[in-house]
């Protein structure tokens, strides 16, 4: 790849260099790793419940759940789905990639237009490729396609600004209707609360940006007010339906949920911002050791008030400038107020702040080479050393006993024993840190590659990227799936219903077996859900439970037909598959409503859960 300072001058041909290297970098390993977490199958599902029920509204899925995130995301998939025939990790993962390279290409045509191309190109890349946007950008999760459609919205109300606020801003309310159809309203609110802070900083009046801004706000809330309705008026709808759409848009934000999620400090913001800038956190270590501070000659003496400095500095600050800040600012607040944070929850502040992250790396590029000169040789080290320490694993150099002991020795042997094991084609992947760092080092002798340590700092992130996605995580990752456990079970129980049972069921977020039931079709149901109390069937389990399933069921006689010894990747257990049948001297029970045992209890203070 040859990048030159001409090339910068050229934004049509950078972007589709840009959109060649999106391309390469996600759409080549969206499918390579299994589900392995609970959050991707729990999207997933509703898809599925979608495409087999025909229920595009609020589908029921995991024998019990209705869905309790508005269905943009579950959409998308299933229309993608339709494609292939049935959905899989691939066509789940698909919206969020597309959505994460078409805000990409969108941020550079922004930024090229005005703060130039060299900007424009490191701000795309950077956000392609920090830690926590570049794992968004490979999840089957709500979290990408909101903030890439909050982010879209931002641009274009920017765009609406810059007209002065004349028309109707179509894209920016259907980006914005987009958003709300993906996460709840707040999808709409909070890039019209970033849009309008903006305007006021920079002097539209008060009441033509709020009455402006809530005209767009509105038209943009009207598709999710038709789900609203429609999803309401759905048989498993109607009250309880509107007690979960008030639990997650009003109690979450209040931190009066009826149970725990993702209960935070106000600092953990901070500490996930630093991780999820990955790698280039680092130059927040390195900078402060080359840049030399003192007072610039003719500088005045008298001094004034840091209100002052901060007052001058922002009447200054080119209006891109300051719009990106007040997007970083609006959107860290306010996921600090509810007591509910999620580092994703921030994603839509990424982009706005690698703007800000390109403009450092090209002012010390420029000022303070050194700064990015180390910042470049310890990613590139970093890529050669990551590479010779996994050619050490493949021939035998580094013992399994490094890794045998400890509380989850046997998934980190596992894990061990995987990466012993890649395919021909994931040693080309693994190659290229390996590659671009010798080329790094070397690039004095390559006039070809005479582009500067600014596009480098992001592509020796890119390399590493490129190893991690195509060959170490799907490894590593696909030997903590739950899918082989699946498979095993379809082998055993072939077609019906299979029971799940848990003993330590949290108040009102019951836990399910999600990855096994994404991958036998969504044929697992919570035993006391079921529409009648079966006299025999399948019982699947995690670890010791079946002792609590034989106090609260004694009617059944449970028989140990499988024994995984794979702990699960959804809560750490060691699943076990049962056979059970009703005891000599019982009788089938009429119905599981009339059991008030411990799954009941719990279970009755959800409004997503339809057994009651």
């Amino acid at each position: 790849m040859n990048i030159s300072e001409n090339n910068y001058s050229n934004p049509r041909k950078t972007l589709w260099m840009l959109a060649l290297f999106c391309i390469a970098a996600f759409f080549l390993f969206l499918g390579s790793a299994l589900f392995n977490t609970r959050g991707e199958p729990r999207e997933a599902i509703v898809a599925v419940s979608m495409l087999d029920n025909g229920d595009w509204i609020l589908p029921v899925n995991n024998g019990m759940e209705i869905a309790f995130k508005p269905p943009l995301l579950h959409w998308c998939i299933a229309a993608a789905s339709t494609l292939t025939g049935a959905v899989t990790e691939y066509t789940s993962r698909l919206p969020s990639a597309l959505s994460l390279c078409l805000m990409t290409l969108c941020l550079f045509a922004f930024f090229a237009k005005r703060s130039g191309g060299r900007a424009a190109l490191l701000t795309a890349l950077i956000t392609l490729t920090n830690f926590e946007v570049h794992r968004a950008g490979f999840a089957c999760r709500v979290d990408m396609l909101l903030a890439a459609l909050m982010v879209l919205a931002l641009l274009a109300l920017y765009r609406w600004w810059e007209r002065g606020l004349r028309g109707v801003p179509w894209a920016a309310a259907a980006c914005l209707a987009g958003a709300a159809l993906t996460k709840g309203p707040v999808g709409a609110l909070l890039p019209c609360a970033c849009a309008g802070l903006f305007y006021l900083l920079r002097g539209v009046k008060l009441w033509s940006a709020v009455w402006r801004l809530t005209l767009v706000a509105l038209a943009a809330l009207l598709p999710l007010a038709a789900w609203y309705g429609a999803a309401y008026m759905q048989p498993h709808g109607g009250e309880r339906f509107l007690q979960l759409i008030y639990e997650e848009n009003v109690l979450r934000l209040t931190g009066k949920m009826t149970y725990e999620s993702h209960i935070n400090p106000w600092w953990y913001n901070v500490q996930t911002v630093l991780a999820g800038m990955l790698p280039y956190t680092l130059l927040l270590l390195i900078a402060p050791f080359v840049i030399k501070r003192g007072k610039r000659a003719g500088e005045p003496q008298q001094s004034t008030s840091a209100w002052q400095k901060v007052k001058a500095y922002y009447k200054k600050m080119p209006d891109v400038r300051l719009y990106a800040a007040t997007c970083v600012a609006v959107i860290f607040v306010f996921y600090c107020i509810p007591a509910s944070k999620r580092s994703t929850y921030l994603l839509p502040l990424y982009p706005f702040l690698s703007y800000f992250v390109a403009e450092g790396i090209l002012w010390l590029a420029q000022k303070r080479a050194g700064a990015v000169r180390v910042f470049c040789g310890i990613v590139a080290t970093l890529g050669i050393v990551l590479t010779l320490l996994y050619i050490c694993i493949l021939a035998g150099l580094v013992p399994e006993s490094i890794v045998d002991h400890g509380r989850h020795a046997d998934l980190n042997v596992a894990f061990f024993r995987a990466l012993q094991r890649p395919a021909w084609w994931q040693m080309a992947f693994i190659a290229v840190p390996l590659m671009a760092g010798l080329l790094y080092f070397f690039r004095k002798r390559l006039p070809r590659l005479q582009f500067g340590f600014a596009l480098w700092s992001a592509l020796l992130p890119a390399a590493l990227f490129f190893a991690l996605d195509g060959a170490y995580q799907p490894l590593v990752l696909n030997a903590k799936s739950d899918k082989r456990v699946a498979e095993h079970i379809a082998l055993l129980a072939p077609e019906g219903t299979i029971y799940s049972y848990r003993a330590d069921v949290l108040l009102a977020n019951r836990m399910h077996p999600f990855t096994v039931n994404f991958y036998l079709h969504d044929r697992i149901i919570p035993i006391d859900c079921a529409p009648q109390a079966p006299a025999q069937g399948w019982l699947l389990t995690g670890n010791e439970e079946i002792e609590e399933f034989k106090k609260e069921y004694p009617e059944y006689a449970p028989t140990l037909v499988y024994d995984s010894r794979h702990r699960s990747c959804d809560d750490k257990k060691f699943l076990k598959l049962y056979r059970f049948q009703l005891r000599d001297g019982y009788e089938q029970p009429a119905h599981h409503n009339a059991r008030q045992g411990l799954h009941r209890k719990h279970a009755a203070n959800s409004p997503r859960h339809l057994c009651k």
